[in-house]
């Protein structure tokens, strides 16, 4: 993995330097909160309900054993014992002191870790496929592309004050397990005719108030080219984004106002000045990066081996290889997901001891390196085949092995109303009720892959848009309830869900869900996914049974009317408008 040079310790060390500066003058008053606020914004520090929350960078999702075991440290040492795994690869700590964040800094910097640019309208952490560099589908490995946009980006002068925030995504596989549709930019490692590398572009995707697949902007960039395209797009969102109106800031709604072909017009305009200019990526360069991401020292090993065959011995093994293990491109090697959605606790959340456990599965079994992954689960990506048993003995001591990755229990989930003060209902809790209503494996794998997702408001940090069952927060007269949409998609296609009809109450929901698993169950065909059967079938199937009897006898459910959900008005539009 990268490791910093000269450059990035000098940066590091001076913003750490800065901020404690920044956090000395807040403390003593020398600086207003309205002064304040862009400045720790700038380091990943939020205020939020209970206490000031910090958000950590990691760069595409990789972390060494030495860094996870430092952010186990920071947990116990600042935080209440431990951390949360975000949807953009990152960590979250949501219980710190304004007076400690400087000593977390520096801590940080002494693993090579930061909080720059986790927060504030400039470009985010750069996202990337979790499997990179092991998958057997991969073009290139994205990652040494992911560290250049990585080190272009941070700081960079122009780009620090833009309208709105921006996020990147990149795949180098054929299967975008990197969200790239809905993304600022998302891009997407192809070969042309000729066989030359280069990336298929997407702008102005993104969730939130009104969430937007995508467009492609480009068909085939040349990779020594990919950052002078990108500047030239994110100058031409600098120079015209809206800056009047927060809600309409993003580069989508820039894209979507004009249209994609004069956006593109307006981009490959911008490109003529600098196409062959300083930030065209050199040869020697990307060889220079790409020497941080080199194979590790891989066995030549049998394909079979004795952990396939104990699978055939133990039920709750063999379960654990169909849903955590993933193929490898190298003969003889898994790539091993660890769960973090363990019944009764927060999606994506992690303890400190189970973090220090974490490290060491990865010095023991996969070469000292672990990923984040945009499900909120961390992942193991070199472990020899003969060692998978081993390692999910101690993997499950430590409650890292619940075999339901890409199931119905594998939620996607926000912090929301436990925590958040833009949300508009829980989130967390919500998600433990679904857990203890569906909490029975068989079922789960008889049901099969399901993405649900929850957001606890518009900002749509759980993704809600694209689960294949999502879920709102929405506040009416004063209460949390919930939306529900289904039929969206992360990627491959990727697509947005529709809302089905009126919200829920808290209660109500484990109930709609088991109502549309129903449906499903009965039009499915033969090993149909969830969505597949959705996408066959259409809404309507699925729409008629959860409204066909009030789901809780006390509440007030009204049926929705019928006609205008297949007419496509209000409900089958992207962004819900009334509040139900």
């Amino acid at each position: 993995m990268y490791r910093y040079d000269q450059f990035d310790h000098q940066l590091t060390a001076e913003r750490v330097a800065q901020f404690s500066d920044q956090v000395r003058r807040r403390l003593s008053g020398e600086l207003a909160e309205d002064e304040f606020r862009i400045l720790r914004l700038q380091n990943g520090v939020y205020m939020q309900i209970h206490a000031y929350m910090m958000r950590i960078a990691v760069p595409y999702g990789m972390v060494s054993a030495k860094q996870m075991r430092m952010l186990a440290s920071i947990a116990r040492k600042y935080d209440r014992g431990y951390g949360h795994f975000s949807t953009r690869q990152n960590i979250q700590f949501n219980w710190l002191k304004l007076q400690d964040v400087p000593a977390i800094l520096a801590d940080l910097a002494s693993v090579e870790m930061h909080a720059n640019q986790t927060s504030g309208n400039c470009i985010r952490n750069i996202t990337s496929d979790e499997f990179a560099g092991v998958a057997h589908d991969e073009i290139i490995d994205p990652r040494p592309y992911a560290e250049i946009l990585r080190q272009w980006s941070t700081f960079h002068p122009e780009f620090g004050y833009l309208p709105r925030k921006f996020k990147f995504s990149i795949t180098g596989a054929t299967q975008d397990r990197a969200a790239i549709s809905i993304n600022d930019i998302g891009l997407e490692a192809v070969k042309n005719a000729q066989g030359e590398i280069g990336f298929r572009v997407l702008v102005g995707g993104g969730l939130g108030r009104t969430p937007i697949i995508g467009s492609e902007i480009a068909a085939f960039v040349p990779w020594q080219h990919i950052i002078t395209y990108a500047e030239s797009i994110v100058r031409v969102f600098n120079e015209y984004g809206r800056r009047d109106n927060l809600y309409k800031a993003r580069i989508k709604i820039l894209v979507k106002a004009i249209g994609i072909d004069e956006f593109r017009r307006q981009v490959e305009e911008e490109w003529k000045f600098s196409k062959d200019g300083p930030s065209t990526i050199t040869q020697a360069e990307l060889d220079r990066v790409a020497a941080c991401f080199t194979a590790p020292a891989y066995e030549s090993l049998p394909q079979e081996d004795a952990a396939v065959a104990q699978q055939h011995n133990n039920k709750a093994f063999s379960n654990w290889l169909k849903r955590n293990v993933k193929p490898h491109k190298v003969a003889g090697y898994a790539a091993v997901v660890l769960s973090l959605k363990n019944s009764g606790i927060a999606p994506g959340d992690a303890t400190a001891e189970q973090m220090d456990a974490a490290a060491e599965l990865a010095d023991k079994f996969s070469f000292g390196e672990l990923r984040i992954t945009h499900m909120q689960n961390l992942v193991l990506a070199d472990v020899k085949r003969s060692d998978l048993f081993a390692l999910w003995e101690e993997a499950k001591a430590q409650g890292l092995a619940t075999p339901n990755i890409g199931l119905l229990t594998d939620v996607i989930c926000c912090p929301g109303g436990d925590f958040c003060t833009l949300a508009n209902a829980r989130s967390i809790t919500l998600a433990k009720a679904i857990d203890e209503r569906f909490d029975n494996i068989d079922y789960l794998h008889d049901i099969g892959e399901i993405d649900l997702n929850i957001s606890g408001c518009v900002n749509a940090c759980g993704h809600h848009h694209v689960g294949h069952i999502g879920i709102l927060g929405v506040d009416k007269s004063g209460e949390e309830w919930y939306q529900v949409s289904i039929g969206g998609s992360k990627g491959s296609p990727a697509n947005i869900g529709k809302i089905i009809g009126r919200s829920f109450s808290f209660a109500q929901i484990p109930e709609v869900i088991a109502r549309l698993l129903q449906v499903y169950v009965r039009e499915r065909k033969t090993d149909e996914r969830f969505i597949d059967t959705l996408r066959r079938s259409g809404i309507d199937p699925f729409v008629e049974y959860v409204y066909a009897t009030p789901v809780v006898e006390d509440e007030k459910l009204l049926l929705p009317d019928y006609d205008l959900i297949k007419q496509g008005t209000p409900y089958d539009t992207p962004y819900y408008s009334p509040r139900f």
